[in-house]
């Protein structure tokens, strides 16, 4: 990565559900990902969330994004890892407004494509985010995705893209 890094990723924690509780109840960030505002009340949620963080899915990596200071900003995945196919699909959400448009975005994914393209034999990561959420395409185009298709589903119109190992390391090099 050049320049100084903005974000670091670290595993989640329980400390984490408050904010994400926040972030998931949005219904500005839940249409950003074409879902409905999580409708759990608190407690349930916390319980479900602690379920989660002690028995964690094989098929899912799940980091907080946070601050170079501290701050919990958001949290990225990638998920429905298929090691036999060789790729995952990548999930980001900055849910503190106040980090968006400044590069924390562009820095998160970038340092989660080191992670798995650094520790893991996977080769392709793919994503998929609303047509209409140019800020989002303008973030991952920055990282080295490139469109490669279009997908309509629930009413809702998506572009795809994805990056390859071999992209990603052609980057890396130019660095």
């Amino acid at each position: 990565m050049t320049g100084e890094a903005k974000t670091r990723l670290r595993e989640k924690r329980l400390g984490d559900a408050g904010s994400d509780y926040l972030w998931q109840t949005d219904p500005e960030l839940a249409a950003l990902d074409a879902v409905p505002p999580q409708s759990l009340s608190y407690p349930d949620y916390l319980a479900s969330y602690a379920i989660e963080l002690r028995y964690p899915s094989a098929r899912r990596q799940r980091f907080a994004i946070e601050t170079t200071d501290g701050e919990h900003i958001g949290n990225c995945t990638y998920y429905a890892i298929n090691y036999k196919r060789g790729e995952a699909e990548l999930g980001i959400m900055i849910g503190n407004r106040d980090y968006w448009d400044r590069g924390y975005g562009v820095d998160a994914v970038t340092s989660l494509l080191e992670v798995i393209f650094g520790e893991t034999g996977l080769n392709r990561i793919y994503l998929k985010t609303l047509a209409s959420n140019t800020r989002a395409q303008k973030c991952f185009a920055k990282c080295g995705f490139t469109p490669c298709g279009r997908l309509s589903r629930d009413g809702y119109d998506f572009i795809l893209m994805e990056i390859q190992r071999r992209h990603w390391l052609e980057r890396e090099l130019k660095r």
